[in-house]
């Protein structure tokens, strides 16, 4: 009874405090920008010591005011500073909204000062500091102080991410890219290579990139595929008048500088080729082999932006931003290839690579504010990227194969000249609208990927050390243990997706809110390939110049009508029916074609409990249903089929901010997420690179799933400076590790490996401002984050299915988790009147992590820890143009994975998600940009 009269008191204790106070809302826009919002403004009740700034989104608010009049003082660096009378009503909200405007003194600074985008730190993180869910962003202004060129890299700058050295994969808090998910305002990309479930983040330039954000917490919105977190790109859009930029820039590596780089023939300058419309087998019969000299190994880039806003009479405003660019790089890498399971299969301890790599981007937006509560944009982006590499394996003459006819020990040369191009076409119609108490969101997509690797060549040679020795009589000779050591390759993939989502948010008052929504997928994807082999007829043939395979595989030395007066014959695996294989055209190789369709609806409440407590409860229904179905050579009269996979999910998710005080914030998440598999981990195609071969498993068709529990500490200690702690946990039931399967082949594949996993982390990040200048912005500063984690999952002792295996050890660590992620950068801006540098140095380091599973008596395959150093110099001259010099991977590491052995230890391997040699450093890129702003 104490307790119920303890309890009526304090509730009517408060309901007596809330007939005598009442509430201040309002937003403050910018007469300078279009009436745009304006952030980060000072709402102060003069004479007192209350107050607030206005959010990213120009949104101020006051609670608990007395009831009566009070006078609001409104201020921002170079603006006008207002005084408003105002009269509070008990137990109401009033509202008053206030559009500020520059003073005639300091017009000039105006510019400078009202940069609040969602690409500044400062924007990016108070919109952290008030997100619902666990959530880190680097916008567009951190991007380049880093010197960062996409997104790849921009969310490796983030807490608990890591970048895999040699590949665009991204590892979020160890987790790799089959459990990360990734989307553009919104609604979700596709992928660009068979082997990935994600894009290529790399694809995207910092010139399309507004933000990216990586949310690790789980929320309802969310497709249910998540276990890592969802990484989300904001695209650009223009605000204010009329503006132009353009840049121009170039620079060199310093392993590619001397070199006489060469790359392939057919392939063009900005990454585009030219023959897709021809059948193979008449490109074979058209075009050489051997690769094309380049004149200048010298990096370029260059691009321009233009925006405009156009404001009509009824007080719309139409915004228009197009922006282009084109930026290429020059990569040479010596280093080993080898192919070591239990035994040495195939090494060259001496090998080079030539890289030419391109990436087109194009975007417009068109955004159309109807008025203050309605608008629509339209979102188009275009991307060209391609990688150009030319291979030589065994270039010292003492490469070794252990199948080799002639010699196993020395002599086995190999030679890969292979182009790689993805164009992606992306194109969103999103909107908002609000009226009164309801808020909605919507937007509608429609992605459509080409990804293709057209005619790679790749040929086999032995006692290729005659080719070193200066003696003409004696030669190599061509390497034709089968058909296909010598050959011609064709790989095609085609996606397509629409996509949708909306969000009606109802919020009855200050205290609640609800969220309805819905989105979904529907996603194709049709895969083929085909392989033309140039079996070597004349046995004895002698190879006079292996730099000019052109001389031998033309038509004057084919063989045709069994005449046997050529010197190879071209093969197919699969004929036309009636048509032979040899000297004919032929049907696709492998072939797979999928579909996915993901439907699902949610609800969420946004519970504020007094001034301290949010609380979101959440709960997502979710139809998945996944079909694949594949015809490949591998699995003889088992590799025609069909897989199939239909589930409903129920995944609830809670997230609870308590809000210490205006500045510290303790996050608590939890949630339920499952984990599927994507069409390359199921189609049982095995890709056979130089001297790796990757491959799916229809076994490991179903689901898995997680249960997710985070913790944060935040503390917001100024505008651009925070203090965080965090701690995570993950459990992931029936998880699916990449396996070096222990057969003849070394083949990894997809596989599941056991009954759980778990994962235990902290993160903690810090950023300091250690000298500012009289308006609180920073001349000095400084920012660090890392991450350590425990990753353990229990392992199956055999596994009988479609590829049978087992495992020695019944307990492993998570391939692809690092147990150690740091990323720190130090930061210095002075200002000499108009000239204005920023220094920059960024340094990231990951430690060991398996890239692949070992089965049987093999070891794991490792990928060794890389330090990266950049250092970044921007030189602002005037107010429109900048000088910019940076030098990236000052520290130039080498780049190792090993095998593990226990009689030999580590063994020095390629690995099928790297490049093709190990053991071998990137060199240093230097590179000078001049941007100039009109």
């Amino acid at each position: 009874m104490k307790k119920f009269i303890l309890l009526f008191v304090l509730f009517s204790t408060l309901m007596s405090f809330a007939q005598n106070t009442g509430s201040l809302v309002g937003t403050l826009t910018d007469k300078e920008f279009n009436d745009e919002p304006l952030a980060f403004a000072n709402v102060l009740i003069k004479g007192t010591t209350k107050g607030t700034t206005s959010d990213f989104d120009g949104v101020y608010k006051i609670e608990n005011l007395e009831v009566g009049s009070h006078i609001l003082e409104f201020s921002f660096v170079g603006y006008e500073t207002q005084q408003i009378s105002v009269s509070i009503i008990a137990g109401e909200v009033t509202e008053l909204n206030v559009a500020m405007s520059a003073s005639a003194a300091s017009l000039d600074e105006v510019v400078i000062t009202t940069t609040t985008k969602r690409e500044s730190e400062t924007a990016l993180l108070l919109e952290q500091k008030k997100a619902v869910e666990i959530k880190q962003s680097i916008g567009a202004q951190e991007l380049s102080r880093k010197g960062v060129s996409d997104a790849a890299g921009a969310v490796a700058k983030i807490s608990g991410v890591s970048k895999q050295e040699g590949s665009s994969n991204v590892y979020v808090r160890g987790l790799g890219d089959r459990y990360l998910n990734s989307s553009m305002n919104g609604l979700s990309l596709p992928s660009n290579d068979v082997n990935k479930k994600n894009i290529d983040l790399n694809l995207f330039s910092s010139d399309v990139i507004q933000n990216v954000s990586i949310s690790k917490a789980y929320a309802a919105q969310f497709y249910g595929d998540f276990a890592a977190g969802n990484v989300d790109i904001t695209s650009k859009e223009h605000t204010g008048s009329f503006a132009v930029d353009m840049f121009s820039g170039t620079g060199f590596n310093t392993n590619a500088i001397n070199k006489n780089f060469v790359r392939s023939e057919g392939s063009g300058y900005f990454g585009y080729y030219g023959r897709y419309a021809h059948n193979p087998f008449a490109i074979i019969l058209s075009h050489g082999v051997d690769p094309v000299n380049v004149d200048s190994p010298v990096n370029v880039a260059y691009g321009a932006s233009i925006g405009n806003s156009f404001n009509f009479n009824n007080g719309s405003k139409l915004s228009v931003f197009v922006t282009g660019s084109f930026e290429n790089s020059y990569e040479y890498r010596t280093g080993k290839n080898v192919d070591f399971t239990t035994v040495e299969k195939k090494a060259f301890d001496a090998s080079e690579e030539y890289e030419y790599a391109t990436t087109t981007s194009a975007m417009a937006n068109l955004g159309y504010k109807i008025n203050s509560d309605n608008r629509i944009s339209f979102n188009s982006v275009f991307i060209n990227s391609s990688s150009d590499e030319v291979g030589y394996y065994g270039i010292d003459g003492n490469g070794r194969n252990r199948d080799a006819i002639l010699n196993t020990d020395q002599g086995f040369y190999q030679q890969n000249i292979q182009f790689d191009q993805t164009r992606m076409f992306v194109n969103q119609l999103l909107g908002s609208h609000k009226s009164g108490k309801l808020d909605l969101d919507w937007g509608f997509g429609y992605n459509k990927v080409f990804s293709d690797q057209p005619d790679r060549k790749r040929f086999s040679v032995e006692n290729y050390q005659y080719a070193l020795d200066n003696d003409s009589t004696t030669n190599p000779t061509f390497y034709s243990n089968v058909v296909f050591d010598n050959q011609r390759y064709f790989q095609k993939i085609e996606d397509d997706e629409y996509n949708g989502r909306f969000n009606l948010a109802f919020k009855p008052n200050d205290k609640l809110k609800f969220n309805l929504g819905y989105n979904g997928r529907h996603k194709t994807r049709q895969f083929n390939n085909i392989r033309y082999g140039y079996d070597i007829v004349d046995g004895d043939y002698q190879i006079t110049d292996v730099n000019n395979f052109d001389a031998i595989f033309n038509l004057d030395n084919l063989n045709l009508n069994d005449a046997s007066n050529g010197i190879y014959e071209i093969k197919v695996i699969n004929p036309y029916p009636t048509l032979s294989n040899t000297n004919r055209p032929g049907l696709f190789e492998n072939t797979y074609n999928g579909s996915l369709n993901v439907y699902a609806g949610y609800v969420d409440t946004e519970i504020n409990a007094g001034d301290k407590w949010l609380f979101v409860p959440g709960v997502r229904l979710e139809s998945f249903e996944q079909n694949i179905s594949y015809d490949v050579i591998n699995l003889g009269n088992n590799g025609v089929d069909s897989k199939s996979s239909k589930e409903t999910f129920i995944l609830p998710s809670l997230n609870i901010k308590y809000t210490l005080n205006d500045d510290q914030n303790l996050r608590l998440s939890a949630s339920k997420t499952v984990s599927t598999p994507e069409f390359k981990e199921i189609a049982p195609f095995v890709y056979e690179d130089v001297s790796t071969r990757i491959g799916g498993n229809p076994d490991v068709l179903g689901y898995s799933d997680i249960l997710n529990i985070d913790l944060k500490y935040e503390w917001f200690f100024s505008k651009n400076e925070i203090f965080s702690l965090g701690a995570f946990t993950k459990q992931i039931d029936n998880p699916i590790n990449l396996v070096v399967v222990g057969d003849a082949t070394g083949t990894q594949r997809y596989v599941r490996t056991g009954d759980q996993a778990t994962i235990y982390g902290f993160e903690i990040e810090l950023r300091k401002n250690l000298l500012v200048d009289e308006d609180d912005n920073a001349n000095l500063s400084f920012g660090v984050n890392a991450t350590y984690m425990k990753t353990n999952q229990d392992l199956y002792e055999t596994i009988d299915g479609t590829f049978d295996l087992a495992f020695n050890r019944n307990e492993d660590e998570l391939q692809g988790a690092s147990p150690f992620l740091l990323n720190a950068d130090i930061s210095y801006s002075p200002t000499f009147k108009n000239y204005q540098p920023v220094a920059n140095l960024v340094f990231s380091y990951f430690s060991d992590r398996i890239d692949a599973l070992g089965s049987g008596d093999l070891g794991n395959i490792v990928e060794k820890s890389v330090p990266t150093l950049d250092f970044i110099w921007k030189n602002t001259i005037k107010e429109n143009f900048e000088i910019n010099f940076s030098a990236k991977n000052i520290l130039n590491p080498t780049i190792q994975y090993v095998r593990e052995d226990q009689n030999l230890g580590d063994v020095l391997v390629v690995s099928a998600n790297g490049k093709g040699v190990t053991d071998y450093k990137r060199g240093m890129n230097i590179g000078l940009q001049l941007k100039y702003t009109f």
